[in-house]
């Protein structure tokens, strides 16, 4: 499992309105290439945004499941990236001074990325440690501009 945490300068609630905005994640989610549509009612357990994630010129579609949501404080998703697997991610939120520390766990559920889990869990790490300063970032700019969830 790959554990990252970082520091956001808004509120718990700012931070929680960019998770629960799916077309957001195509631009802080490293590997997100598109959000191609989306439940209206996300991220309520049961909902689903679509996607297309990889790298380079290789790319799948595929969909995220949200599993638990917790607002303005825990988010669990089922991510999906067939044929290399599926995984479980988790945000959990929690304010730290005027601002929040987010914690992104991510674990392999099934498929091939799970028998790699060992050798795969560093690069996993540094992924999503790029992906909470892309967040972090999305994060405070839709704050101080104002910008809210639709």
């Amino acid at each position: 499992m790959s554990t990252n945490e970082i520091t956001v300068e808004v509120p718990l609630q700012a931070v929680w309105e960019v998770l629960a905005d799916p077309p957001t994640y195509e631009y802080w989610v490293v590997g997100n290439k598109q959000i191609r549509r989306h439940d209206a009612g996300w991220p309520q357990p049961g909902t689903v945004f679509h996607h297309k994630v990889g790298f380079g010129p290789i790319a799948t579609k595929d969909k995220t499941v949200a599993l638990e949501a917790n607002s303005p404080h825990r988010l669990v998703m089922q991510v999906r990236a067939w044929p290399a697997g599926t995984g479980i991610v988790t945000f959990e939120l929690e304010p730290e001074g005027a601002g929040t520390k987010v914690r992104m766990h991510e674990r392999a559920e099934a498929g091939p990325l799970k028998r790699l889990a060992p050798i795969v869990d560093r690069l996993v790490w540094f992924r999503n440690a790029e992906t909470l300063r892309r967040l972090r970032r999305c994060a405070e700019e839709r704050h101080r501009s104002g910008a809210a969830r639709k």
